[in-house]
């Protein structure tokens, strides 16, 4: 059984660029710097940084393209692929990549331009339920019975 499988969680380090093949696929890259934080043998807290080379297809790379903007937090899952290329000077070049199969986009910060390059208010969230109490020293409450909840 074989598994090639990336699950990395950061924060963009430029702005995805929007591509399209001739063929009329949508594609775009951008690289993703997760880090590392921990404290060696003498207590000096240390980092280190990662950065990881992500290509989107399809509509994803448009949704990529259109909500995420350098430093935005995104979760990729993904596989790993290796290509090579001769450059101009004739030298074998490689490189690792992800290729995005389920992306997730982080919190935007509040005050964040909105798509379109307009900032406005946060999006107002739903009033919330209230949710009944039971008292069990009311009297006639002893006999509470499963089908008598309110959920």
């Amino acid at each position: 059984m074989n598994l090639n499988k990336a699950l990395i969680l950061g924060r963009l380090t430029a702005d995805p660029q929007l591509r399209t093949t001739t063929g009329g696929q949508s594609v775009t890259s951008f690289s993703v710097a997760t880090n590392r934080v921990w404290t060696d043998k003498s207590g000096t807290k240390q980092e280190q940084v990662e950065y990881h080379n992500v290509v989107v297809w399809g509509r994803q790379a448009e949704i990529a393209t259109q909500f995420l903007t350098k430093g935005s937090i995104v979760l990729i899952e993904g596989r790993l692929q290796t290509r090579s290329w001769t450059d101009k000077q004739g030298q074998l070049r490689k490189t690792t990549e992800i290729i995005s199969e389920r992306m997730q986009l982080g919190p935007r910060p509040s005050g964040a331009p909105r798509p379109g390059g307009k900032a406005g208010p946060e999006v107002q969230q739903p009033p919330t339920e209230e949710i009944p109490t039971v008292n069990l020293e009311e009297p006639g409450t002893e006999e509470i019975k499963p089908e008598d909840l309110p959920f």
